[in-house]
């Protein structure tokens, strides 16, 4: 750990008390923020002080920072925080927070000028009115250099246990061998590429790497992440994941990590966080997170440390069990919980969204720390559409409606006028779809007012949940933010909805800036973390996952060469039929009876993979008919956890039956089901997306952005034939496995498409 901290940090950690309180009163902003100091320190007089640099030691800990004023005359500190709408809106946990970072630098202050006393000032300021309300105490320098050294002590004990475990990880994990008896064909080389990457000494190094199903991917590049991170490379592991499958083989490799490390280092336990989404951890979701209606947010900060210090001291690893049960031990929130413990983890698994979202905690918590991290990306294929969603906001006519509805004042005038911009744009829609290079100004500007509105209304009394007004309000800010970033990456789009029935009015509808190619958002976050590995059984062609994950010029690529041999998987193209849309009817007898031919032949169990649903049952029903005596099961729509445990459970090791699945939906990647459980697949189509006005706009965008005309195999024939390998990756498993492989379509034939199918693949010519 650290020997030096900072007084905003030193004060975070030990002076926090109170309730957790996220009534979502809206604060101003970092450079409204910034204006409002200049605008106070500039009213003060010629002797006034202003980022005044301090520092003070206690016991081996230096804490630095700058007091934004001192006045020498009058012997007084000023700590100035800026606010909106009412002042006793500042929340209690917030002010008990400022005033002893008041006092700290009132402390350093006495110390380095020998003050026996000295004047301190809270000083608030209201950024709409200008006005500032101070708050102002007299201490003894005696007094505030023993709140100084409390503080500091609590902050060394922690400090000093966190150092220990440092050591110890570090002792442990450079011992550590490979925890299982050998490495699979391929893993090694991906492990050894893991382990160069993680310990270059400059940051920002990526990795992007392709290693085929059944290598250990996961143990593959945990290992030697963890095993880079010794003597102060690393800080932590991140192991970000898009699917619970994921997330599961994760926790699966870092018990076997641990369970082999308590063979070398007893004594040790490596802190995993499983660190999971709100609406999973919530113990009362139908409360607000605040005080007053949660119970397990009522004096959280007061009951943190102890449950901090009783997580650290817990032999089992922190997954969403473990915190849960901790949690509610000491009355905390879990979720929130959750939060702490990252600060003080060794590995966090998590979902994408936590470290490249607009507002991720991880990436957040990094900067902030300055720590050095090495991230995992498993099946990084999944990140471009996942960034996709992340850097896209949609504002709705219906939402703009219902906040209208509720509005009144100065709120209903802004959204008033907001609805008139919204209707010209409208009034000049020539089709139901259409795009944008840019936001029109006079748009973009009676948003901006709208939000302007917005927050000064909830500064005076905080915006509550299932509100629409506030509702709205995230959806504006959302649009705004990706609004001023808009740059050949993404595009302004409008949509018509469809009209209500017997309403004369138009359809309400859309506006949406919409994200094309996230480069440009990731690209901060790779150069954040010291080290990047994405990873997957699909990342070809590279070019294409450089280019859409903003991957710098110097990211090292590597093909791991599987295990798998041509003779395992027998590979068939069925080029005698056509699944484009126009021949679907046609198709789905002649596919039937290729199903029923294969099963005939050799019975077991079977998965075909349709475009869509409709599709898929077309088919099924076609077979169910000629064979009613044979086990055949569908994929349903928005099937619960349940439903897909149900679903596989069919897939027996002895058993005989088909199953219907979408292409590219919850049974197509990410499940295993290894050696007679799955003898063979059928695909029946290219996976291409379907061509529609908002796909045919981004590849127009994409050919722009890139220059040539990538625009097609960048929106279409990449992400389709992806689907397409990741879907027949189910039936070949292990290294002993062997299975039958269908591809249905004419078009599997051509050249630029077997050119995206594995090399191991021996098709028909």
């Amino acid at each position: 750990m650290s020997d030096v901290v900072a007084v905003r940090a030193l004060c975070e950690f030990t002076a926090r008390t109170g309730d957790i309180d996220l009534r979502n009163t809206p604060a101003p902003s970092a450079l409204e923020g910034i204006a409002g100091h200049i605008l106070v320190q500039g009213r003060r007089g010629p002797d006034f002080e202003t980022e005044v640099a301090l520092a003070g030691t206690f016991e081996g800990l230096s804490v630095r920072g700058r007091a934004d004023g001192f006045d020498p005359l009058a012997s007084r500190v000023e700590e100035i925080k800026t606010y909106r709408g009412r002042l006793d809106a500042v929340r209690p946990h917030h002010r008990a927070l400022h005033w002893a970072q008041a006092k700290v630098y009132a402390h350093l202050l006495c110390a380095s000028r020998g003050l026996a006393r000295i004047q301190v000032a809270l000083v608030y300021f209201n950024i709409a009115t200008e006005e500032e309300t101070a708050l102002e105490e007299t201490h003894e320098a005696s007094a505030l250099r023993l709140f100084f050294e409390t503080l500091c002590a609590r902050y060394l004990r922690w400090s000093r246990s966190e150092a220990m475990h440092r050591k110890a990880r570090d002792a442990a994990l450079e011992k550590l061998p490979f925890p299982l008896q050998r490495f699979r064909c391929g893993q090694r080389d991906l492990a050894v590429a893991v382990y160069r990457s993680a310990q270059s000494g400059t940051g920002g190094q990526c990795l992007l790497a392709q290693a085929p199903t059944g290598i250990g991917k996961t143990l593959g590049t945990l290992f030697p992440m963890l095993k880079a991170s010794t003597g102060g490379r690393l800080d932590k592991v991140f192991f970000l994941t898009a699917k619970g499958t994921g997330r599961g083989l994760a926790q699966q490799a870092l018990a076997t990590i641990q369970l082999r490390l308590a063979g070398e280092a007893p004594s040790f336990q490596l802190r995993v966080l499983d660190l999971r989404a709100r609406d999973k951890a919530c113990e009362h979701p139908g409360k607000a997170c605040h005080g007053d209606s949660c119970p397990l947010a009522r004096g959280f900060y007061d009951r943190l440390p102890l449950a901090r210090e009783a997580a650290t001291r817990s032999p089992q690893p922190w997954d969403a069990s473990s915190v849960r049960s901790l949690a509610l031990a000491h009355e905390v929130c879990p979720y929130y919980l959750a939060q702490e413990l990252v600060r003080w983890s060794d590995v966090v698994v998590a979902d994408y969204h936590y470290y490249y979202d607009n507002s991720a905690i991880l990436h957040a918590l990094t900067q902030a720390q300055q720590w050095k991290v090495g991230v995992l990306v498993d099946e990084a294929h999944n990140l471009v559409e996942r960034a996709r969603r992340m850097y896209t906001a949609e504002l709705s006519q219906l939402s703009l409606t219902a906040a209208r509805k509720r509005a009144t004042g100065t709120v209903r005038k802004a959204l008033d006028r907001l609805q008139r911009a919204w209707s010209t744009i409208h009034k000049t829609q020539r089709s139901a779809y259409q795009a944008h290079e840019e936001v029109p100004a006079g748009l973009l500007g009676a948003v901006q007012r709208a939000v302007a509105a917005l927050s000064e209304a909830f500064a005076d009394g905080p915006m509550l949940p299932g509100d629409p007004l506030p509702a709205f309000y995230w959806e504006a800010l959302a649009f705004i933010a990706l609004a001023e970033q808009m740059g050949g990456h993404a595009l302004f789009d409008v949509s018509l909805g469809e009209n209500i029935a017997g309403r004369a009015r138009p359809p309400a509808c859309t506006l949406c800036i919409r994200n094309v190619v996230p480069a440009p958002h990731l690209a901060a976050r790779h150069a954040a973390a010291h080290a990047t590995v994405l990873f997957s059984g699909t990342l070809r062609p590279a070019q294409f996952y450089r280019d859409m994950l903003g991957l710098p010029a110097q990211a090292s690529w590597l093909q791991v060469e599987g295990p798998f041999h041509a003779g395992q998987l027998e590979v068939q193209v069925a080029a005698h039929v056509s699944t484009r849309y126009r021949d679907r009817d046609r198709s789905v007898q002649p596919i039937a009876e290729l199903v029923a031919q294969q099963f005939a032949k050799q019975p077991g169990n079977y998965l075909c993979f349709f475009s869509s649903f409709e599709y898929m049952q077309c088919v099924a029903q076609c077979l169910q008919a000629a064979q009613p005596e044979w086990p055949i099961w569908q994929q349903t729509r928005a099937l619960d956890e349940a439903g897909r445990n149900a679903f596989l459970a069919r897939f027996a090791e002895s058993g005989q039956g088909i199953g219907f699945a979408v292409l590219g939906g919850v049974f197509s990647e990410g499940v295993d089901l290894p050696g007679k459980r799955l003898i063979g697949a059928f695909v029946a189509t290219l996976g291409l997306p379907q061509v529609n006005p908002i796909n045919e706009r981004m590849k127009h965008a994409m050919d722009k952005h890139f220059g040539g005309r990538k625009g097609y195999d960048y929106t279409y024939l990449y992400p389709g034939l992806r689907k397409v390998v990741q879907a027949a990756g189910r039936v070949i498993r292990a290294e002993e496995d062997s299975g039958f492989l269908c591809l249905i379509d004419d078009r599997f034939r051509r050249a630029d498409v077997r050119a995206l199918l594995p090399a191991w693949w021996q098709l028909e010519r």
